[in-house]
């Protein structure tokens, strides 16, 4: 049965034009992410437990608490707001990709850095995580920086505890190897194991602000996150995530996004959604 959007998801209010369109400039503002026309009962769906939480009757009251400034509810509002879907081994050839740069190379001085830049819940990131500790020479050093926007996401992240069900996306060697079946209260969940979540740091950031501190990377996976953003925004986070490689190194992009006429030429396309930077381009911070 279909809801009646003024009765059901909004629990009697509704989203006006203008009130959706002061949420969108905030949300562009605030994280640079654009919301689509049609989004209006998602937006409904997602923000009516917070009026109902602060004895709001209208949007309009919302907005005005957010205006006046409270950090709080600001990031709450856009852990709501911002789709955080991700499983284990999305897009396996891109974890095939990885394997095929280190596995039987030599021993470097350097740790490897690998950075999962919109990293949502940590499946991502841990995914990388049992790539290198299966492929990598022994003794050598490695480490992985998670990022993303919403802070409740990264609980879960830093957590490393998923329903059981996200095992089947997981090639049996590395479950055996890398995850751990719950048990008693736990029962139903799997656990990434230890030894590899301390290999794993998860960060809160905005990729319209990155951390001066973020330092440089090998591989940067940024995936499924800029068909939210217009394409001055995505230019912007492109070269900023481009200044962070080291020289050789690589930045992947989702299968289902392209660089073309959003990066500066440092970048060269090496397979399908898989860009090198050029060894002799210097970067810029």
């Amino acid at each position: 049965m279909t809801a009646d959007v003024s009765l059901g998801l909004g629990g009697g209010r509704t989203l006006s034009a203008q009130e959706f369109a002061w949420l969108c400039e905030f949300l562009v503002d605030r994280t640079g992410i654009e919301l689509k026309p049609g989004k209006e009962s998602m937006v409904m769906g997602r923000l009516d437990r917070r009026l109902r939480h602060h004895g709001l009757t209208s949007y309009t009251e919302y907005f005005r608490l957010l205006v006046q400034g409270d950090p709080l509810e600001t990031q709450m509002a856009i852990d709501l707001l911002t789709t955080n879907e991700t499983y284990f081994f999305r897009e396996p050839k891109h974890f095939e990709f990885l394997r095929e740069v280190f596995e039987g190379g030599p021993r470097r001085a350097d740790p490897v850095r690998v950075w999962s830049a919109a990293s949502s819940t940590g499946e991502e990131a841990y995914t990388i995580a049992m790539t290198l500790a299966d492929c990598l020479p022994p003794g050598q050093g490695w480490a992985i920086v998670g990022t993303d926007i919403s802070s409740r996401v990264l609980e879960t992240a830093r957590r490393g505890m998923y329903p059981i069900e996200a095992a089947d996306k997981i090639p049996p060697q590395l479950l055996r190897d890398y995850c751990l079946r719950g048990r008693d209260e736990f029962d139903g969940f799997l656990a990434i194991d230890r030894v590899l979540r301390e290999r794993v740091t998860f960060r809160e950031a905005n990729l319209l602000e990155l951390p001066a501190d973020l330092g440089s990377f090998d591989i940067v996976f940024l995936r499924n996150v800029m068909i939210y953003f217009g394409a001055e925004t995505k230019r912007r986070i492109v070269g900023r995530v481009t200044s962070m490689l080291r020289p050789g190194g690589h930045l992947v992009v989702s299968h289902s996004e392209t660089l073309n006429g959003i990066q500066d030429g440092r970048l060269r396309l090496v397979q399908p959604s898989v860009y090198e930077l050029a060894e002799g381009s210097a970067r810029n911070g």
